[in-house]
């Protein structure tokens, strides 16, 4: 039996982190039995990083390696009838969402205007947290952002950036289908990992602020959520 070990869940998503979300979505899409664990002690994972996920005598780490890994492993025909300019663009959005992970994590944890309510949020659904750890994660994660670079400039540049990520996603949607098809591909469950950890959660970032203004952007994560919550038979329709 295949076991997700992630984050925990919150606004009525199954993991907080866009990573752990997006391993989710593909396992779903894909139709594959998965047990789901919830954790927030990474010491057992490689790396120390959240998520990994555990298949009998293997143990993989990072999201595009697990999703590597799955495919291999189940011969899955998911991101089969790609083309290699579509593998080129899935790299580069991979690229682009990493990026855009930064901005996320910055919103929730950094800004002051905005870390009280995920804080009162992860502690009305997680008060076994505890309040005394979420405080020694954000300092954590100060030290994360001060090193990484996106901890140094000023708030309003910060999200200009994480809009740009944004502005690619939005600009690859069509009228009908995913982005590379009637069907969802991988590159879709990244990009829900994502864009459903910003439209879903109850606090008005500009992030979000972004999102809702692009009718597109949010049919697809509704689409994408329709999908993932019946394992992938959903097709998505215009209108």
């Amino acid at each position: 039996m295949i076991t997700l070990y992630s984050y925990p869940e919150l606004y009525g998503l199954e993991d907080n982190n866009p990573y752990g979300l997006k391993v989710f979505a593909f396992l779903r899409l894909c139709g594959l039995p998965f047990e789901h664990r919830h954790v927030l002690d990474t010491k057992a994972a490689p790396r120390g990083q959240l998520p990994y996920l555990v298949d009998a005598e293997q143990t993989i780490g990072d999201s595009d390696a697990i999703l590597s890994y799955l495919k291999r492993q189940y011969a899955l025909p998911v991101d089969a009838a790609l083309t290699d300019a579509q593998r080129d663009l899935d790299l580069m959005l991979r690229r682009t969402l990493d990026d855009l992970y930064w901005v996320m994590s910055y919103s929730r944890w950094r800004d002051d205007r905005f870390w009280p309510t995920f804080r009162a949020a992860l502690l009305a659904q997680h008060p076994d947290i505890g309040a005394d750890a979420l405080e020694a994660a954000r300092q954590y994660n100060f030290n994360r952002y001060h090193f990484q670079g996106i901890g140094r400039y000023q708030p309003d540049q910060v999200y200009a950036r994480g809009v740009g990520d944004l502005q690619v996603i939005a600009h690859l949607i069509h009228d009908t289908g995913f982005l590379f098809g009637e069907r969802p591909s991988s590159i879709d469950a990244a990009a829900y990992g994502f864009v459903a950890n910003i439209y879903f959660y109850d606090i008005d970032t500009p992030l979000k602020q972004f999102v809702v203004s692009q009718p597109q952007l949010v049919k697809y994560c509704v689409a994408l959520r329709d999908a993932v919550a019946q394992g992938g038979a959903a097709t998505r329709q215009s209108g």
